[in-house]
């Protein structure tokens, strides 16, 4: 079912070159793991398992790392009227609506797509936030499922999981299963394991900060379009990212591995290569188009130049 959030073809291109360009790599892992590693129902089989329970079980990993816990209308009413008014307005599925017991002010959403999906708020973020604010933030999250670039994200997000995985175990079956062969060709070997890797490690990396990126931008646009208040939103990033800076950036680490499904990634005051390789563009870059969009809303509401 097509919902009312807006469109956007360059997501969804961006969305299938990426996870054309991330099949390619890990085929191609793949094939590289089993001519070193000599053992390809190993590797295929590792690969196939951890790729299977992120896709099926993402939102149930995505809530149990974050603490989040399912709640029932009658728990939180106000919440739940909002998503369920979100979800009336963009004729989309309602998706389950969880909170995390967590100080820190934010909100994901995850999922394989719209009908088995969830959206999960911090009681940091409903202590802070204006009805208006949280609607939305709300609409930020229900958006993603939508476009189903949450279900990309995911997949693309934890496929580096697989690499670690086989690493770690080539890596503890050569130091306690090697039968006593730690000769040259097994050094070489373990190392030519680490090296393919590290560079399939390093250009999933950039492919996926390059997504998530732009369909941060896109989500919020969508967002802005469809509860009509760009301000509303600007808002909530701008007190979100706020409150989050001045939260101490040991208290953020645990945060830190979830930052692509965040609406505001987990980062303390200080800069450096995180502020550098953020899943997210910058608040000012995420202002500067919202309030683009309020101005064009202005100008749609003025006789003689809607359309």
């Amino acid at each position: 079912m097509q919902s009312r959030f807006r469109s956007d073809r360059r997501l969804t291109v961006r969305m299938g070159v990426t996870l054309f360009l991330l099949g390619l790599l890990y085929v191609a892992f793949v094939a590289a793991l089993i001519v070193l590693l000599k053992s390809w129902v190993l590797v295929v089989v590792i690969a196939a398992a951890v790729l299977a329970a992120q896709y099926w079980f993402s939102d149930r990993i995505a809530l149990f790392a974050m603490h989040g816990r399912v709640v029932e209308r009658e728990e939180c009413p106000e919440l739940h009227a909002v998503v369920d008014r979100l979800c009336a307005m963009a004729d989309m599925p309602k998706p389950v609506v969880a909170v995390s017991d967590m100080d820190m002010p934010n909100a994901f959403a995850t999922g394989r797509n719209p009908d088995n999906a969830v959206v999960c708020v911090t009681t940091g973020l409903l202590r802070r936030l204006e009805p208006a604010e949280l609607e939305g933030v709300l609409a930020h999250e229900l958006s993603h499922v939508a476009h189903k670039d949450v279900a990309v994200i995911t997949i693309a997000s934890f496929l580096g999981v697989i690499a670690g995985l086989i690493v770690r175990f080539a890596f503890y079956s050569e130091l306690f299963g090697g039968r006593g062969r730690k000769d040259q060709n097994t050094l070489v070997v373990f190392a030519a394991v680490m090296g393919v890797s590290a560079a399939v490690y390093a250009i999933s990396f950039l492919l996926i900060r390059a997504l998530s990126r732009y369909r941060e931008l896109a989500a919020d646009r969508a967002a802005a379009l469809l509860t009509g208040r760009p301000s509303a939103l600007a808002s909530a990033l701008t007190k979100v990212t706020g409150d989050i800076a001045r939260i101490p950036t040991k208290d953020l680490r645990t945060a830190q591995a979830f930052n692509a499904f965040y609406i505001t990634p987990a980062l303390g005051s200080e800069p450096g290569l995180a502020r550098l390789f953020s899943t997210h563009p910058s608040l000012d870059q995420r202002l500067e188009q919202l309030g683009r969009i309020s101005a064009e809303l202005g100008e749609a509401a003025t006789p003689g130049k809607a359309g």
